[in-house]
């Protein structure tokens, strides 16, 4: 079952599935986020938010068949909130990736974005958790919770997952960061909007992507 869509979790709160107690990613949440465990979550590994949730494809998944694109097939087809797909993209796994740019984002309209480890992922995590509390203080036009700090930004993992966008380098990359902010305002950025800040060709090759 899907479940996403009928939960609300709190202010720096992530609600991990069970089957991730334990792992890497689960401990290098721990202490930046509020980590919560549910059992029965579905097909959906993380809840950073009411409305957005992360489906996590690892390099065991890549490399064990097709069962992870059945998972998002029917996630996409279940529910209407915000997926994020992150994608272990390593040496080994890496032969897939394409395979899975094409399913994910072509054919199911869904944001993904390629880590290197567990470690990377949690870092993008916590950056998401940041923007979704961002998002919902500026909805309800209020702040957070005061005295609540905000997960601190990850600039290195954003970074290097901005840099796997062809023609974008490690100075083009601070740039857009600079400019956009977010993974998730890059992903919905105009090529005019990326054209102010790389140009047309680059911006189109951006787009594209």
């Amino acid at each position: 079952p899907v479940t996403a869509g009928s939960i609300v979790v709190p202010y720096g709160h992530v609600i991990g599935n069970e089957k991730w107690r334990g792992s890497e990613v689960a401990q290098r949440l721990q202490g930046k986020v509020k980590l919560v465990f549910e059992d029965g979550l579905g097909l959906v590994d993380f809840h950073l938010s009411d409305r957005t949730c992360i489906l996590f494809i690892s390099e065991a998944d890549l490399v064990a068949g097709d069962e992870f694109k059945r998972r998002l097939v029917r996630f996409r087809n279940a529910s209407n909130i915000r997926g994020i797909v992150i994608v272990e993209k390593t040496p080994i796994s890496n032969q897939y990736y394409l395979g899975v740019q094409k399913l994910v984002v072509l054919e199911l309209g869904m944001v993904l974005l390629p880590v290197a480890n567990q470690g990377e992922a949690s870092q993008l995590i916590i950056q998401l958790v940041s923007f979704c509390v961002r998002e919902r203080s500026a909805e309800r036009g209020s702040e957070p919770v005061p005295g609540r700090r905000r997960a601190p930004p990850a600039e290195p993992a954003l970074l290097r997952a901005v840099q796997r966008i062809p023609a974008v380098g490690r100075t083009k990359a601070l740039l857009l960061l600079r400019r956009f902010g977010t993974i998730h305002r890059l992903c919905n950025a105009s090529i005019d909007e990326l054209e102010q800040v790389v140009g047309r060709t680059v911006a189109q090759q951006i787009y594209t992507f």
